[in-house]
C-alpha cells in the first residue's frame, strides 16, 4: 500500500513524521555514529529505520536500496532478540566483532536493532563500549519505545529522533490517497489512534468499523456480575482477530518462502510471534483508548465542550455524571499500563469491566 519508496523519495510511503524525515534525509549523506529512534509502538519507527539505513547505503543506487529493505545487503545487519526474551550480550559482542571488520561492499556497516528495548543490561553495556570508541565506518540504529528502556549512558551517545503519534486526519488522507475507501480510511484512522503502522496493518480489513463499534458498545453491556465481565472480555479479544488476518497471512507467506530457500525457521517463527504480540497489544491499547475517549466525551458534552466521537448519538453522553465518566476514563487507561506490565489481556479486561460495572 502507498507509493513505493525509492532512492529519490526514500520515505514516500511513510505517513506523518515530516520533521524527523527531513532531518534524516539531510543526514543520510554524512550520518552520526549512532541513532536512537523512540516513540510509541506502531507509529512506524522500524519502517523509517530500514529506509534510513537503505538511504545511507544506496547513494542513489536503486538496487542497493531495495537490497537493504529486503534484508539481503551484507553490510546491513539486523540484530534480533535471541528467542522470545532478549538481545543477549553474546549477540551484541558478535555484532561488534563484525563492526571491526572492513565492509564487504560499501564504505559503511550499519547495525539495526529494530527491537532495541529488548537488550538486556549486559548487552547494553557491551554496546556502550563500542559507542565510546566509535569507528568512522559503522552506524548503529536503535529502535525502542522509550529511552528509559536502555541505560542513560547509551542514550546519551546516540542522536535521538522522536516519533510521536500522527494526526487522525493525516492518516485518513494518506490512506485515501493510497486507494482506501474514504469511509474506511476514517474508521481505520479512529482505530489507529495516531499509529500509522497499525493503520496500514488494518487498512483493508472490513472488520475495522466493527472493532470500533464493539469497544463503543462496552458501556451499554457492563454488569456487576463477574461472569459478564469475562464474557465481555472475550468479545473484545475476539473483535481483534479479524484485524490480525493480514499480518498472519503475510507471516505465512514469508515462512513458506524462507522455508523453500532452506532458511532455519526457529528464529523466524519467534520473530513472527513477537510481531503478532506487538500487533495484538497495539489493537488492545487502541480499543482501550476508544473506550476512554467515549468516557471523556461524556464529560466534555455535559460541560459544553466539543466531543471527539461526533458520530455517536448525543443521548449516550448523558448516561452517567461527568465525575464518574472521568474516573472511568482513568481506570480504562490504567489497563493500558497493566497490559504493558504483561498482564494477560483477558484478565486485565475482565477486571476493568467488573470495576466499571459497579458504577453502572
Amino acid at each position: 500500500m502507498g507509493t513505493a519508496a525509492s532512492t529519490c523519495t526514500p520515505f514516500a510511503d511513510v505517513i506523518g513524521h515530516m520533521d524527523a524525515l527531513e532531518l534524516l534525509a539531510r543526514e543520510a549523506g554524512s550520518p552520526a555514529q549512532a541513532y536512537m529512534f523512540t516513540g510509541p509502538s506502531g507509529v512506524g519507527k522500524a519502517m523509517v529505520a530500514r529506509r534510513f539505513a537503505a538511504t545511507i547505503m544506496a547513494e542513489e543506487n536503486e538496487l542497493v536500496f531495495q537490497r537493504v529493505l529486503s534484508g539481503s545487503h551484507p553490510d546491513v545487519m539486523l540484530v534480533e532478540p535471541d528467542g522470545r526474551t532478549a538481545i543477549t550480550v553474546e549477540q551484541t559482542r558478535n555484532a561488534l566483532a563484525l563492526a571491526s571488520l572492513t565492509p564487504l561492499e560499501s564504505g559503511r556497516k550499519i547495525f539495526l536493532f529494530e527491537e532495541g528495548g529488548m537488550m538486556n543490561d549486559e548487552a547494553a553495556s557491551s554496546l556502550l563500549k563500542a559507542l565510546e570508541e566509535p569507528t568512522i565506518s559503522t552506524v548503529f540504529i536503535i529502535v525502542t519505545n522509550s529511552e528509559r528502556g536502555l541505560p542513560e549512558t547509551v542514550a546519551s551517545r546516540c542522536r535521538t529522533v522522536v516519533f510521536g503519534r500522527v494526526g487522525s486526519s493525516v492518516i485518513a488522507e494518506a490512506l485515501s490517497a493510497a486507494g482506501v475507501d474514504e469511509d474506511q480510511a476514517v474508521q481505520v484512522a479512529w482505530i489507529a489512534g495516531g499509529r500509522p503502522g497499525l493503520a496500514l496493518q488494518v487498512a483493508t480489513q472490513p472488520a475495522a468499523a466493527e472493532y470500533r463499534r464493539v469497544w463503543l458498545s462496552v458501556p451499554e453491556l457492563l454488569s456487576e456480575h463477574p461472569g459478564e465481565a469475562f464474557r465481555l472480555a472475550d468479545t473484545v479479544e475476539a473483535a481483534a482477530e479479524p484485524l490480525l488476518a493480514a499480518l498472519k497471512k503475510r507471516q505465512t507467506e514469508e515462512r513458506d518462502r524462507l522455508e523453500n530457500d532452506g532458511v532455519l525457521m526457529g528464529n523466524v517463527r519467534e520473530r513472527h510471534e513477537r510481531e503478532l504480540r506487538r500487533a495484538s497489544a497495539a489493537l488492545y491499547t487502541s480499543g482501550l483508548e476508544i473506550l476512554a475517549g467515549f468516557f471523556r466525551d461524556i464529560a466534555a458534552a455535559q460541560f459544553g465542550a466539543p466531543v471527539r466521537n461526533s458520530d455517536i448519538s448525543p443521548h449516550r453522553f448523558t448516561q452517567i455524571l461527568p465525575a464518574r465518566a472521568v474516573a472511568n476514563a482513568e481506570r480504562t487507561l490504567d489497563t493500558v499500563s497493566a497490559l504493558q506490565a504483561n498482564q494477560r489481556p483477558r484478565l486485565a479486561f475482565a477486571a476493568l469491566f467488573s470495576d466499571l460495572g459497579v458504577s453502572v
